[in-house]
């Protein structure tokens, strides 16, 4: 598709959500009496038994090999732990679902836990993340950080000082805000701090390489559009995989861990693909999801 077409197909979705109310979703609360409409079952993407239809790739191992068995499910929990190393030594990881979406809301409830492992950088203290739109884990290299992707940011407080979460980072990406192309890593919500070991449920809106919206509690707490392959913040990654200016429209989910434990309770997906043609059907349908509790 060219870059005209894209933008064109941008602008019609864009147009025709505002007209049916989306557009007011974006920068407003969700209401909570959203009107009752029969929206699809979710996807559990974490079936609470096993990772069987996910694949680990950990940064300095091959893709499949769980480090340390750092990603585990006990106790019903997909568990992020660190029990097996002597030190972290920037080995970034990620559990990729093993199935590309487009359009969906990614609801994930988490906690923080514990203490940090040893060789942790200080911003990953309670730091971790959902990636969206993310490149294949089969194509990532070896040494690669971080899968080219878009990242919702999960952080979590220390007891007294301010700390949004559901933040945005851009690792080898670009994205849209205030119709200019938006180029720094990482941008902070508007969400407030949650602090302990809390559980807390966050809600991503991605409508394909449109719009992107999370969402806290009822509350767009960031928005922004075009996703897209740009930018830096990557490192050793195949270069046939980052072809700059490419708008993501789909790709791989994947959870992370970057040094400190955190729990995942659930982890599910509305698919909104079959309802991306019906704006008016749309619109009510993620209503109805958010209202959820």
């Amino acid at each position: 598709m060219t870059v005209n077409r894209q933008l064109k197909t941008y602008m019609k979705i864009k147009n025709l959500l505002t007209v049916v109310g989306i557009g007011a979703i974006l920068c407003t609360a969700i209401p909570t009496n959203a009107q009752s409409v029969k929206t699809p079952k979710p996807i559990q993407l974490f079936n609470g038994k096993d990772i069987k239809n996910w694949v680990v790739k950990i940064r300095q191992h091959e893709v499949g090999e769980n480090y340390a068995n750092t990603f585990r499910v006990e106790e019903g929990l997909l568990k992020v732990r660190y029990d097996g190393y002597q030190e972290f030594d920037q080995q970034y990881g990620h559990l990729a679902y093993d199935k590309p979406f487009g359009a969906y809301v990614l609801r994930v409830t988490y906690r923080f836990v514990g203490d940090q492992v040893k060789g942790g950088e200080g911003w990953a203290w309670r730091n971790s993340g959902a990636m969206l739109h993310g490149q294949d884990p089969r194509t990532m290299l070896k040494n690669q950080d971080f899968p080219i992707s878009i990242e919702g940011q999960l952080l979590g407080g220390d007891g007294k000082n301010e700390r949004t979460t559901s933040n945005l980072c851009t690792p080898g990406t670009n994205v849209v805000m205030n119709d200019k192309l938006f180029t720094p890593h990482c941008i902070s919500s508007k969400s407030k701090t949650y602090h302990g070991d809390q559980w807390i449920t966050a809600d991503f809106v991605v409508l394909g390489d449109s719009v992107i919206q999370h969402v806290l509690q009822g509350e767009v707490v960031l928005e922004y559009q075009k996703p897209q392959i740009g930018g830096g913040n990557v490192a050793d990654f195949d270069p046939t995989q980052k072809k700059d200016g490419q708008l993501l429209s789909k790709g791989y989910i994947s959870l992370q861990s970057e040094s400190h434990p955190i729990d995942f309770k659930k982890v599910e997906l509305y698919d909104l693909e079959p309802f991306m043609k019906d704006p008016a059907k749309l619109d009510k349908i993620i209503k109805s999801i958010l209202s959820k509790k």
